[in-house]
């Protein structure tokens, strides 16, 4: 009778015993799209020279006349500062994206990520989505590679540039792609930066 009594004591006590399943750990930042609610601003690169792979003397103006101008943006409202640098990898013919980047880089202690080749856009948009990088992007992109580019966006080549392409011989243009909440694209526009002929004027 004692032991029988023993295994019933045993019995009820692991009755007692409430199981509370482990909290599962849900995974956050790899579902967050870090391009949510963000403007992004993609420019081609300055001025190139006749030969050599760097910029010409009118494209190192423009760079750096691109100190005041991205400082704040104020050709979208309200006006909105650049807080992440991202240029196309350096190749042997050109060095001109991140040259681009390179005064205001300086002026405002931004680093310019240029490691992804602008051969590889979807690779560039992977990696703003997935990592933190602030709100506002500017990218300096090679020209001919810009329709990929806005087509990763999600933007459309064929209602912001001439013939879905950029052409050769423009340097002055800004396209302006504004994220929604889920990181989906919600506008795009084409503005016209006109710096150097404010500096004439």
């Amino acid at each position: 009778m004692r032991s029988l009594s023993v295994v019933l004591l045993a019995i009820s006590a692991l009755s007692s015993v409430s199981f509370q399943p482990a909290p599962v750990q849900q995974p956050q930042d790899h579902l967050q799209d870090h391009l949510a609610n963000n403007t992004v601003l993609i420019i081609r690169h300055s001025e190139k020279p006749e030969t050599g792979n760097g910029l010409s003397a009118q494209g190192e103006e423009r760079a750096r006349l691109y100190i005041k101008y991205f400082q704040p943006f104020q050709d979208q409202q309200p006006p909105i500062e650049v807080d992440s640098l991202y240029a196309g990898a350096d190749s042997k013919s050109s060095i001109r994206p991140r040259l681009t980047l390179e005064p205001l880089s300086k002026a405002t202690n931004l680093p310019i990520n240029s490691s992804i080749s602008s051969k590889d856009s979807a690779a560039l948009v992977a990696e703003l989505r997935s990592h933190p990088h602030g709100h506002c992007p500017l990218i300096s992109w090679r020209h001919g590679d810009m329709p990929a580019l806005l087509t990763a966006f999600g933007a459309s080549p064929d209602k912001l540039l001439p013939n879905g392409r950029w052409p050769d011989d423009v340097y002055d243009w800004v396209v302006v792609l504004t994220m929604g909440p889920s990181g989906q694209l919600v506008s795009q526009k084409l503005v016209h930066e006109q710096l150097m002929l404010k500096l004439i004027r």
